[in-house]
């Protein structure tokens, strides 16, 4: 069996184990299965308004102590490297393509024109492949080269991938039940289909062009190439740990979803990272044992650029999605807990890390191959 076709295994397996664990909990838990399974989804009925200072604090103290020390880090750091080196190449004639679609589809989407009512619902898909050319042109025009132009095939396979991938944590939201959708109207199952897996499609592609975006720039991750350094005695060890105790956070957010929902981020991370070390392969984490941190703040600045520009655009659409998150939901920016945003760091980890799976199924490019 050769390393590609393990690979492949091993990500089927991974991906059955994290389809099924929550399933495995609800039925563990006596819990009617069939309302888990119902396509499309039934509408929320009943909203859990219940809110806890305690957990807001501890959880905004949690999320925010250990971003501000990176970000002071970066800020300081950054005073002492030269400026960004001037654009290799113009802006090109499809990022000013994606920028006059952007506008558009963003004025069509926040506003109610009784003409283009049958197609309100779908501005969505538009508005992100618009992000998508425009973060892409614009790290064409500082380096030369972008995922779109030297790296065709991988950049248009994000497109299905991320399908597959946000339609993985509807799933687990089925049991989390963390966000609803609202002003679809009435839609059949292939309908529904259609309407949900175009936008899905641009997750990944937005997430990872815009961490490439990021690596263009060295200021936006200075101070952080000789930071903490973060080294596993026994890194297969801690990986079958980490392999055990994401799949069994997942079996229990189908128990206890209400208590144990942030594990619908973290367990995903956690079962990816580990399966990559059992393989020998690299992750995403795989330079905090020598102190380089840019990477993992880049993809987590990342994943925040894109939530603002999700939760910004969702805010005034007809078609949009809401939240019913327990203990930390009052306080809001747009439609999302502000807490909520933390969601978005171990997300952008998980979208690259699906994105080292996908490049190590390719073929490599002929140059690394003369390596």
């Amino acid at each position: 069996m050769n390393s590609r076709t393990l690979l492949f295994i091993t990500l089927l397996a991974v991906c059955v184990l994290l389809v099924g664990a929550p399933l495995a909990g609800v039925w563990a838990a006596h819990h009617d299965l069939s309302s888990y399974l119902k396509f499309p989804p039934a509408e929320k009925e009943d909203l859990r308004l219940s809110f806890s200072f305690v957990a807001f604090i501890a959880l905004a103290l949690l999320v925010a102590l250990p971003a501000l020390a990176f970000d002071d880090r970066v800020i300081r750091h950054r005073k002492q490297l030269p400026p960004d080196p001037s654009p290799a190449k113009r802006f090109p004639w499809w990022g000013w393509a994606g920028l006059a679609l952007g506008l558009g589809a963003w004025v069509l989407a926040w506003t109610r024109f009784a003409w283009f009512a049958p197609w309100q619902r779908y501005t969505f898909t538009p508005l992100w492949l618009a992000y998508i050319l425009v973060i892409n042109g614009l790290t064409y025009r500082r380096s030369g080269g972008c995922l779109l132009t030297h790296l065709p095939l991988f950049f248009l396979l994000l497109f299905p991938l991320s399908a597959a991938f946000w339609w993985f944590f509807e799933w687990l939201n089925r049991f989390a039940q963390n966000w609803y959708y609202v002003g679809l109207g009435r839609l059949s199952a292939g309908d529904y289909v259609l309407f949900a897996t175009l936008p899905f499609a641009t997750v990944l592609p937005a997430v990872l062009s815009t961490a490439e975006w990021l690596e263009t720039s060295p200021r936006s991750a200075a101070g952080l190439d000789r930071y903490i350094i973060l080294k596993v005695a026994r890194p297969k060890l801690a990986a079958g740990l980490a392999l055990g105790l994401g799949t069994l956070g997942l079996l229990l957010v189908g128990v206890w979803p209400d208590v144990l929902y942030p594990l619908l981020w973290l367990a995903p991370l956690a079962v990816l990272t580990a399966a990559r070390v059992l393989l020998g392969r690299a992750t995403v984490f795989q330079g905090l044992e020598k102190g380089d941190w840019r990477r993992v703040y880049r993809l987590a600045v990342a994943g925040l650029i894109c939530g603002f520009f999700w939760e910004m655009w969702n805010y005034f659409s007809l078609a949009k999605w809401l939240y019913d998150v327990p203990w930390v939901g009052r306080a809001k920016l747009f439609e999302m807990p502000v807490l909520g945003f933390a969601g978005y760091l171990p997300f952008a980890w998980e979208c690259a890390a699906l994105g080292d799976w996908l490049a190590d199924l390719l073929p490599r490019p002929a140059a690394e191959d003369g390596e």
